[in-house]
Formats: C-alpha cells, structure tokens, sequence
C-alpha cells in the first residue's frame, strides 16, 4: 500500500499507472476528485486524515475473497428477510466531514432510519440521473474489514478509530490469515470501539443485525478452507 500526503504540487504516479492530481489538499478536494471521471476504477483509494492511501494488491482468494463473499452472502440474506436496510460492498464510498474520512469499507450497511433522520445521506452522480448515487455522506451503521497484508496496520488502527469519529455504530474486524482466526464484533463505547462478549458457544451479539454470530473455517472436499457466518438468534 503507498500513502500520499497532501499538497501535491503536481501529478503524483502511483503504481499500474494510477495518477494522483495535483491541487488535492483537503477531504474536498478528494471527494470531488473521487466522484469524477477521472478517479480510478481499480484499487482502493481512501482519504484518512489527510493522506491518501492507495492499495493496488490483488485480493488474495482464500484470506479475503472468499470470507467476504461469505459475509455478504448471510447478512444479505437476513437483511431482505427482515428488511433493514441497504448492504453494500466493496467499492461503496463514505465520506465523513468531522472525521476528514473517505473510505470504501469491505462491507458496510445502512440502515432505512439512518437513511431517512439525514445521518446519512447518498450523495446522486453529477448527472443527477433518477437513482444514479455515487457515495454517502454521514455515518454508517455497520462497517465489515478484513485485513490484508497489505493493509494490516490500516485496518487494525487507523479506520477502527476513524470510523468511530465518523459516528459508525458498529465495526466487525475479521483477521483469517493465520491458524487461529479472529472474528470480533465491536460496539461504541464511550471513546471507542468495544468489542462484544464472546459467549460460551462461540457467538457475539449484533445490535445493528439482531441477531447472534460465529464465524467458523473448515476444509472443503480439495482441501481449500471454506467460511461460514454461523446465526442463532
């Protein structure tokens, strides 16, 4: 991951070709850059305090890939169940002017009310074509990351404290790259973000989904580890 600090006097060359523009010195000059045609369409790019991160790594199968896409696959399925709210992933962009955030969490959701009390607000393309939103703007109610190598101190340090800034009510934080994996839920807490009580069966409590969580790895029948989001509610 290679990181930019602002006031960048002239175009800035990131690996695969990605160019940072120059004139880029404040949380708004990076969300106008990153609602243009111009930002780029791989990678993820984020605003965090001032600087500007950019991963260009591969995602790596098995220790990112696939625990995501199991994830997604279960919060989805219990949020159309229930109707909660909008779960989006990956190239979903925050922005958060008192936290001076711009980020494109792993997973993240919103729920209906935030949505409609203006906690959040989806930010429409330029063209202000019906249905056409390209960021939002405020808090979020769940935000999902799971580390990377790439990333690892991103992950762990800098965005939990960020996210909190930013009003987020809740935060899990999965590390599958060793033997042992971490799955850990986080609620706010007065300064930061607390993690939930693992109870005698495995599982933590989530506010934001209503329900109970364990995340398990096995081995599939070629030998490649497979995840499951386990709910008891």
């Amino acid at each position: 991951m290679t990181t930019v600090l602002l006031e960048v006097a002239e175009p800035t060359m990131i690996g695969d070709g990605i160019e940072i523009p120059p004139g880029i010195r404040t949380l708004a000059d990076f969300r106008k850059w990153a609602l243009s045609d111009n930002f780029p369409q791989r990678g993820r790019i984020d605003y965090i305090q001032g600087c500007i991160e950019v991963d260009m790594s591969p995602e790596d199968f098995f220790m990112h890939g696939t625990p995501k896409t199991e994830i997604i696959a279960v919060l989805a399925y219990r949020n159309r169940q229930l109707k909660l709210g909008y779960l989006l992933s990956d190239r979903t962009r925050i922005s958060n002017v008192s936290a001076n955030l711009s980020a494109e969490p792993d997973v993240i959701f919103f729920a209906k009310e935030t949505l409609e009390s203006g906690n959040a607000r989806l930010v429409p393309k330029v063209t202000d074509e019906d249905d056409r939103y390209v960021e939002v703007e405020g808090m979020a109610d769940l935000v999902v990351e799971i580390v990377s190598d790439s990333s690892e101190n991103k992950d762990l340090h800098r965005l939990p404290r960020e996210y909190f800034a930013a009003g987020v009510r809740e935060f899990w934080l999965i590390d599958v790259r060793r033997p042992d994996i971490q799955f850990q839920i986080h609620n706010r807490g007065d300064k930061h973000f607390e993690p939930m009580t693992v109870d005698a069966d495995g599982f933590q409590t989530s506010e934001v989904m209503q329900c109970r969580f364990r995340f398990e790895r096995t081995r599939d029948e070629s030998n490649y580890p497979q995840y499951t989001l386990i709910e008891s509610v």
